[in-house]
């Protein structure tokens, strides 16, 4: 392959392979994620429904398949074939298929997974949503294992990957005072949204070394990101650092797979030179990209050159948005996190009782969420890169209460009614069998214990009650919550 060198490069051939291959086992989770959830928050029945969503949204506000027609049954029907393409993605099953057909097996998972982002609502208001449609796109055209890989494509995902981590830098440099002063990881381990196992033992580490984790994340992201358009071996060391830096951060927490996927776009970076003592060579017999393909590949640049321009006009803006998308095919997005870090941290604790009337001596027992802290015993798991929406949302809950009000009543009257897929959301029903009469909602202060607290006691978080959330509440005949009645014990 002579012809077309300066538009196909064989040297990056296990790149591509290796970046098709986790960018599929990335979609594989998002799509068991959606199957396993979407009932509960988003289906005919659940807490924000997709029928209410669809009646008002119009399709070219929310391109989605789902305005052709909505039903649970059918909702199930996409997610799981979602599963099921990239499995088959992830086999490696389209590396032999001609290129019409490998570029249409990668613009399947694409087109499924917007069409669910879309009407998502409130569950799918996240940066890295927008991120896997986006890098799920380019991925379309990269093409089949028996064709030298479009060396465009490959710059269009450089271009992705600088502006996710040169905007994370901006918005920091910008937003919170402590970012600037290096002293934002003296809190922020304690009060991301879901910590990890690690994330305690992250919060305890020397203040001094929490300024050197800030410092390290200004370079990373702020002067390395420039880097990745460097010729080789440069853009391969910046790519590494992204790579080390997003891996730092999968320990401390758990941010869904917005730092699997980053580093699933600065493997595409990296020359084969690296794989070939761990990975295939690539074959002998690579192909040029027909020219129908270049052709396309071409539109595909200008297309993104024209949709760069609000992006890069609110990288340079001093009132940078933050996880924007411009279009609603979610096609050149803003990216960045965190930009304000709280100092204290709240969590929601729902709890339930089956008493019949409401007195001082009221029992309540605590709902237990799967990855959001609860009981202060518990040690923070591991659950990225699956994302658990209501987890994160409750995070948020506690953040504002007007994000509260708009649908926390919906799950105070799920968990009322015993409500089987909302259960399913929950790590411990403290009313297996059955439900409660009354339910209420608290806002908590939670910190991680001292050392010396962890040793003598054995727990992971202090708490205390600060106020209600939601007040007492039951389920009246319609199925809404209502006040429990006056004179009842609400605190």
């Amino acid at each position: 392959m002579v012809a077309w060198d300066w538009l196909a490069d064989a040297d990056y051939w296990t790149s591509r392979l290796v970046f098709q291959r986790l960018l599929a086992a990335l979609y594989l989770v998002a799509f068991l994620s959606a199957a396993n959830q979407f009932r509960a928050l988003l289906g005919e029945h659940g807490i924000t429904p997709i029928p209410r969503f669809l009646r008002s949204v119009p399709f070219r506000r929310a391109p989605s398949v789902f305005h052709l027609h909505y039903s649970d049954r059918f909702f199930a029907v996409l997610a799981w074939t979602g599963v099921l393409v990239s499995g088959a993605l992830l086999l490696g099953l389209a590396d032999a298929a001609p290129v019409w057909l490998a570029l249409l097996l990668w613009a399947v998972p694409w087109a499924l997974y917007l069409s669910i982002v879309n009407v998502g609502q409130v569950w799918y208001g996240y940066g890295w949503e927008s991120l896997l449609v986006e890098t799920g796109f380019l991925a379309i055209f990269l093409g089949p294992a028996h064709v030298a890989p479009p060396v465009l494509v490959l710059w269009l995902m450089r271009w992705l990957l600088f502006r996710v981590e040169f905007g994370a830098g901006l918005i920091k440099i910008r937003g919170d005072p402590c970012w600037r002063d290096l002293t934002c990881l003296y809190y922020h381990h304690e009060t991301q949204p879901i910590p990890g196992p690690l994330s305690w033992y992250f919060h305890h580490l020397p203040k001094p070394l929490h300024k050197v984790e800030v410092l390290a994340s200004h370079l990373a992201q702020l002067v390395v990101p420039f880097a990745l358009f460097a010729p080789q071996p440069i853009a391969t060391a910046a790519a590494a650092i992204v790579i080390v830096t997003q891996a730092w951060l999968m320990l401390s927490g758990n941010f869904s797979w917005l730092n699997a996927v980053t580093i699933v776009l600065a493997l595409s970076v990296v020359d084969d030179s690296v794989f070939a003592p761990l990975l295939p060579n690539p074959p002998g017999n690579l192909t040029d990209p027909p020219l129908w393909h270049l052709a396309l590949v071409f539109a595909v640049v200008a297309l993104v050159m024209v949709l760069s321009y609000q992006p890069v006009r609110n990288l340079l803006s001093r009132r940078q948005l933050m996880n924007y998308s411009f279009t609603s095919l979610r096609l050149v997005n803003t990216y960045g996190a965190f930009g304000s870090i709280g100092r204290t941290r709240h969590e929601v604790v729902i709890e339930g009782t089956r008493d019949t009337e409401l007195t001082e001596d009221t029992a309540w027992r605590e709902y237990e969420f799967k990855g959001k802290p609860g009981d202060p015993y518990r040690r923070p798991r591991q659950v990225a890169p699956y994302h658990l929406r209501l987890d994160w949302q409750l995070w948020f809950a506690a953040l504002s209460a007007q994000q509260a009000r708009g649908w926390l009543p919906g799950l105070a009257a799920k968990l009322l009614a015993g409500d089987r897929d909302t259960l399913k959301l929950v790590a411990r029903d403290p009313f297996p069998g059955s439900s409660p009469r009354f339910l209420r909602a608290t806002l908590y202060r939670y910190r991680f214990t001292t050392w010396r607290e962890r040793g003598e006691s054995g727990a992971w978080w202090v708490r205390e009650p600060v106020s209600p959330v939601l007040r007492t509440c039951r389920l009246a005949e319609d199925g809404d919550v209502v006040p429990a009645a006056t004179g009842s014990q609400e605190t």
